[in-house]
């Protein structure tokens, strides 16, 4: 396997929120992430085709939990750990299950791993 295939081994990374990403808590508690709508082209769409300044992200149950606890400091380990106190049996599958989570936001640029 070549250097850039390698996989990462996503439970030893350590998770930070992207900067200028904020959320609101609802009433059930589940978490909404704000994304504000950057660029030429959407500044475009807003004004031409009423599209809207923000994305709204609705997380689940077990995303709302997690969000709040990535502070830059614990390992996603240490975050499937606390989950898993928090939620039990229900989180299971837990690690492929928050790999998964982490894979997601990641892509969306919603989270970035400290090197």
């Amino acid at each position: 396997m070549s250097k850039k295939k390698q996989k990462k081994n996503y439970l030893e990374l350590i998770p930070e929120r992207a900067e200028g990403l904020s959320w609101e808590e609802g009433e059930d508690g589940r978490l909404t992430l704000l994304v504000e709508n950057k660029g030429v082209f959407n500044r475009i769409a807003q004004k031409l085709l009423k599209k809207p300044v923000y994305t709204h992200v609705h997380m689940d149950q077990y995303g709302s939990f997690l969000w709040p606890l990535i502070d830059g400091k614990k390992t996603v380990m240490e975050l499937a750990k606390l989950q898993k106190e928090a939620f039990g049996e229900a989180v299971e599958p837990l690690y492929p299950r928050i790999v998964k989570y982490f894979q997601i936001v990641e892509s969306y640029h919603f989270i970035h791993f400290k090197n």
